[in-house]
């Protein structure tokens, strides 16, 4: 199932079923929200927004009730989170999946918000974007927010043709990139993508924040994996260890052994402890030999650019070649 395309003038509804991001970063807020608004978008504030329950936006039904606002409201074409934090996952019951049946909208976030975009999709089999957060993304000057939106919009506003090759950013960034435009400072890099394993399969995409998969795993709303499907991940901020018994999670449910590829964000402050290891040379470890192709370094991840991936669309990865494919249209 898919939304319909997202036009110039449709309403963006924002909400914040986690980090309490609009209240402690107020002006950044306000910058992302003019940024869209100059995109032509009308933007509409969620109950939420510039609200704050110590670590989080609000109580658990206040959070499901701003988000179930948003999906019921007919005006609201897309509907994306403003930033992610840690505990998405816990609205999940009270969503109003039946209303998203009925009236599909585009639903986009990232990091935290994995937990939503995924039991979104295993309740419903509508197409979800990992893409941006609000404040996150938006909140900061360009050319990285500019960039981002593009690689969203060119996705959601059926923008594209199909098949449709994922573009390669030519630089990125891991730090952030501030407020006022006349001293920003960040240090860029030229990107490279590598390929831990050459190959090429198509499938399902499924994944997102590694970290986020755990807080829902095995539950009715991480959508089951199946037989080749392309599996994606990202984290930020882990130590070897985490990233081990995380990893090893894969490997023990069987889910490695199901998966046609796999593609691996960028991991920004990964702590090696000391092993000197990159944060796919433990995932290496874990797998052993692989039989699958695999990707690494690719910008669906917390550095910036942000690249939008479809959750549910058909994919083709070329890790040989080090190029995703879309192969559906994600929206109609």
């Amino acid at each position: 199932m898919k939304a319909h395309a997202l036009k110039i003038g449709d309403t963006i509804g924002i909400f914040s079923p986690s980090y309490p991001g609009s209240n402690i970063s107020l002006e950044a807020t306000e910058l992302a929200i003019k940024f869209l608004e100059n995109k032509g978008f009308n933007i509409l504030r969620g109950s939420l927004t510039g609200q704050r329950d110590h670590y989080r936006s609000g109580s658990i039904k206040e959070r499901a009730d701003e988000l179930n606002n948003l999906i019921e409201n007919p005006e609201v074409k897309c509907i994306m989170a403003v930033a992610g934090g840690y505990v998405s996952n816990s609205i999940l019951p009270y969503i109003n999946y039946q209303s998203l049946i009925t009236s599909p909208k585009i639903i986009v976030g990232f990091s935290d918000i994995t937990a939503i975009l995924l039991g979104i999709y295993a309740k419903t089999c509508l197409t979800t974007f990992y893409g941006p957060n609000l404040l996150t993304t938006f909140g900061q000057v360009p050319p990285f927010s500019e960039m981002s939106y593009v690689y969203f919009y060119d996705l959601v506003s059926s923008g594209v043709s199909y098949p449709y090759i994922i573009p390669t950013p030519g630089i990125w960034t891991d730090d952030y990139v501030g407020l006022d435009e006349e001293n920003v400072y960040c240090t860029t890099y030229k990107n490279k993508q590598i390929t831990l394993n050459s190959g090429k399969a198509t499938g399902r995409l499924i994944g997102g924040n590694l970290n986020t998969l755990q807080g829902i795993f095995g539950s009715q709303y991480m959508p089951q994996i199946e037989e080749g499907d392309i599996l994606f991940l990202e984290d930020k901020n882990l130590d070897a260890e985490t990233l081990e018994r995380s990893f090893s999670m894969l490997k023990i449910s069987g889910v490695s052994d199901k998966i046609g590829g796999l593609i691996i964000g960028k991991h920004i402050d990964f702590k090696d402890r000391g092993t000197g290891l990159k944060h796919y040379d433990i995932l290496l470890e874990v797998m052993g030999t692989p039989k699958i192709p695999i990707l690494s370094e690719f910008d669906a991840s917390h550095a910036k650019p942000l690249i939008t991936m479809p959750i549910g669309c058909n994919v083709e990865l070329d890790a040989t070649n080090q190029k995703v494919t879309i192969l559906d249209n994600c929206v109609f």
